[in-house]
């Protein structure tokens, strides 16, 4: 969310989704507070024993907890803290995000100034580290908002890249070996896999989503951009959703602009059921409908009318599934 007010930001969200049938209330992150507020930096701040700092370059991991570590914490406690605040007595789910372990090892830099990525071994170890910050994590929301279902999203708008062998070393002169899809699965499972059978989401607003791994990593829900969605896709996507696996279709433009009405929001998605020849029936049950990507470089006002269009295009896709 754009800003830098976590109780302004909360108390928006929470009068957006005031009960689970308008949709999915979630703890902000603030980037535009500066660095321990950006993406990676949030993320960094929840690892369990592994710490990090910002360096030119970018996040570098380090020895032991320094400024840009506890400043990190500390935001992330103010969020929870208006988190709590705006929702008590609040019952349905509740989403909490994080960077997922490949897009944090594609961007935290070791001693060397090499991103993890470069060493097997450093990557093992984060995916540990992110793990069990993420259980401190999770089990803190839980207790702070205790009616709440707990939804983790993971970001990994870096995989394809990862998978791919597409992320660029130091120099910029030579790109990183393509992980093993096999091991990047693998990894992925374990991190899902601290939420012991309550739902991960997993978001990639990048384009050639890989569906089918992350269904069989384990997760619940995969969130992508529609628009860069092409007819490649079609086979994943209705595999996806024939073995259970919901869909949060990015919709609404993340940046101001003008918004079309919210059947005119819904028309791709109708057009690719039909494509796929799904059940109209099934849309709502697999269905969910969310900005494109994060809403941080919106206007505050854009932002709140970009969350409420996304409630009132779900109800015209509900009131109208063909």
């Amino acid at each position: 969310m754009p800003g830098g007010d976590a109780r302004e930001a909360a108390k928006s969200v929470a009068g957006t989704f005031e009960g689970p049938e308008s949709g999915m209330p979630f703890l902000v992150e603030l980037p535009a507070r500066g660095p321990g507020a950006d993406m990676i930096g949030r993320t960094a701040g929840m690892l369990a024993e592994l710490y990090a700092r910002v360096e030119p370059s970018g996040w570098r991991l380090g020895d032991r907890p320094g400024r840009d570590t506890k400043r990190a914490r500390s935001w992330l406690g103010e969020d929870v803290d208006a988190l709590e605040e705006f929702t008590q007595g609040y019952e349905g789910p509740l989403k909490v995000q994080a960077v997922g372990p490949w897009t944090l090892a594609a961007a935290l830099e070791l001693r060397n100034g090499e991103v993890a990525l470069s060493d097997p071994g450093a990557c093992r170890d984060l995916a540990g580290s992110l793990a069990e910050g993420l259980r401190e994590h999770l089990a803190d929301v839980r207790r702070r908002v205790p009616g709440a279902e707990v939804v983790l999203q993971l970001d990994e708008p870096s995989l394809i890249g990862v998978l791919r062998g597409q992320v660029r070393s130091a120099s910029g002169y030579r790109t990183h070996r393509a992980v093993d899809r096999q091991v990047a699965e693998a990894t992925l499972r374990d991190v899902i896999g601290v939420q012991e059978g309550s739902p991960v989401v997993v978001h990639s607003c990048a384009p050639d989503v890989p569906f089918a791994l992350l269904r069989r990593a384990g997760a619940a829900a995969v969130s992508f951009d529609f628009a860069l969605l092409t007819e490649r896709d079609d086979d994943a996507i209705g595999e996806a959703v024939e073995g259970g696996t919901r869909l949060l279709a990015g919709v609404v433009p993340g940046t101001d602009g003008p918004l079309s009405d919210p059947a005119g929001s819904v028309m791709g998605v109708r057009t690719l059921w039909r494509r796929l020849g799904l059940s109209p029936g099934l849309l709502t049950d697999a269905v969910t409908l969310t900005p494109s990507c994060g809403l941080a470089g919106a206007s505050p006002e854009y932002a709140r009318r970009a969350l409420a269009h996304c409630v009132r295009a779900a109800r015209s896709l509900a009131d109208n599934p063909e």
